[in-house]
């Protein structure tokens, strides 16, 4: 029997948009970027005799393990890191004592094969931006060896670079 008090609507019954329930489906979540290490040690003499071409070949064959390779933003956090550790120099890439320039620490790092030299070249590229940003229009490793330059000066730079590279998911 059919109930004829109630009037008769065609239209499909809903519940209000508060009242229904959400489906929300979850995404995994994102594969954690590398972290960086502090600082690597100092290579080892084995490291430095043996040229990467042959380092990266008994890589493959599972008798060497290479560092992974790091993103642009990562590498110049560990270049900071780098330059803490052993200190930073003026006007050379390596001093006598182990201390260092910004370039002599990127190029600890692409040695031993903590970043790629395509890698390197961006993390240069957002050094060089930031400069630019800033009015200094020469090479960074020419603003590294002014005179009056200050290690807080090279901290700055550095962390304001690897900021705009993480920005733009570098």
């Amino acid at each position: 029997m059919i109930d004829q008090s109630r009037p008769t609507d065609n239209r499909p019954r809903t519940a209000p948009p508060p009242a229904a329930p959400r489906h929300t489906t979850r995404r995994p979540a994102p594969a954690p970027l590398p972290v960086p290490t502090a600082a690597p040690d100092w290579p080892s003499r084995w490291h430095l005799i043996i040229p990467a071409s042959f380092r990266n070949q008994m890589a493959a064959l599972g008798l060497w393990q290479n560092p992974v390779p790091l993103i642009p933003s990562d590498h110049l956090t560990q270049t900071l890191h780098v330059l803490e550790r052993y200190g930073w120099a003026r006007s050379l890439d390596f001093s006598p004592t182990g201390r260092m320039c910004i370039r002599g620490a990127q190029t600890l790092l692409e040695r031993t094969g903590h970043v790629t030299p395509q890698a390197r070249a961006r993390a240069v590229d957002y050094m060089q931006q930031t400069l630019q940003e800033h009015g200094h229009h020469q090479p960074f490793f020419h603003w590294n060896d002014f005179q009056g330059r200050e290690f807080q000066h090279v901290k700055n730079l550095i962390t304001t670079s690897a900021h705009a590279a993480r920005s733009n998911g570098e």
